[in-house]
């Protein structure tokens, strides 16, 4: 499993065009960039948008996706991650700004008809939970824990 970390659109997607192995990961970077590269769509997984550094106001948070980027996500079959261990990495009050973005993140998604995933779960049992108590819906928990499970089958060559 591969995560390009490019913040360059040019050369991500030149990395994405010369990526052999799937499924090709994109880590998130500035709002220009996730739109760029969001729209043309050549990857299977966007991850971290929500760990970025963005001003929160008191009644707005800006978590980085907006219903926007949600329908053209959708339309490009592109999966938005949330990675549990970059999260935990993360100090308490970064955390806790961490959690209510990726909250609006859910419910963006949810409208947009956008898939997810839970990456580097332990336990897919209390990845599902963990997504309930965020706000997703069962329907979109069951998909992100299944969509997880079978990225691990594929990441480790079980299914080619």
């Amino acid at each position: 499993m591969q995560i390009i970390n490019i913040p360059n659109i040019e050369q991500a997607k030149k990395e994405i065009r010369n990526s052999k192995t799937k499924p090709i990961i994109v880590k998130a970077q500035n709002d220009e960039f996730n739109r760029k590269i969001l729209e043309y769509g050549k990857f299977d997984i966007l991850v971290g948008i929500e760990t970025e550094k963005r001003k929160n106001t008191l009644r707005q948070l800006d978590s980085g996706l907006n219903h926007v980027l949600g329908k053209i996500a959708s339309k490009n079959n592109i999966i938005i991650g949330i990675d549990l261990e970059e999260i935990s990495r993360l100090k308490e009050e970064e955390k806790a700004n961490a959690l209510a973005k990726i909250m609006q993140n859910i419910r963006i998604c949810r409208k947009a008809k956008t898939r997810l995933i839970i990456l580097n779960a332990e336990d897919k049992k209390n990845a599902f939970h963990f997504l309930i108590s965020l706000g997703a819906s069962t329907q979109q928990a069951k998909d992100a824990v299944y969509l997880a499970n079978l990225l691990i089958l594929i990441s480790s060559d079980i299914i080619n």
